[in-house]
């Protein structure tokens, strides 16, 4: 897992972050998570890129809980358990990827 934590002070809108997934060859969608929802474990046969847009999401991956926000970005090996949720009043917006290999 990788985590990388936005430093600047402007965070990057949906359309800025889209382009830097395809300039990293990667094929980008929106996800909205709305507010309160819990998405049990579960595991993928690729690799999850996840950066939010807005709102927060909190990350249960292999055991280890990260509290993402607004510019942070999220890389989640393939066949790794994790969960997800959202713990706020408002929905939480991502822009996310599948990496194949």
């Amino acid at each position: 897992m990788i985590v990388s934590r936005w430093q600047a002070q402007i965070i990057p809108n949906k359309t800025q972050i889209k382009l830097m997934f395809e300039a990293e060859g990667l094929t980008p969608f929106t996800e909205t998570l709305n507010a309160h929802i819990k998405i049990p474990d579960h595991r993928h046969a690729f690799d999850e890129v996840r950066m939010v847009v807005e709102g927060e999401l909190l990350l249960n991956v292999a055991g280890n809980k990260l509290l993402l926000r607004a510019g942070d970005k999220i890389i989640i090996p393939s066949n790794t358990k994790h969960s997800k949720e959202v713990n706020t009043d408002e929905n939480c917006i991502c822009i996310c990827a599948n990496r194949t290999f």
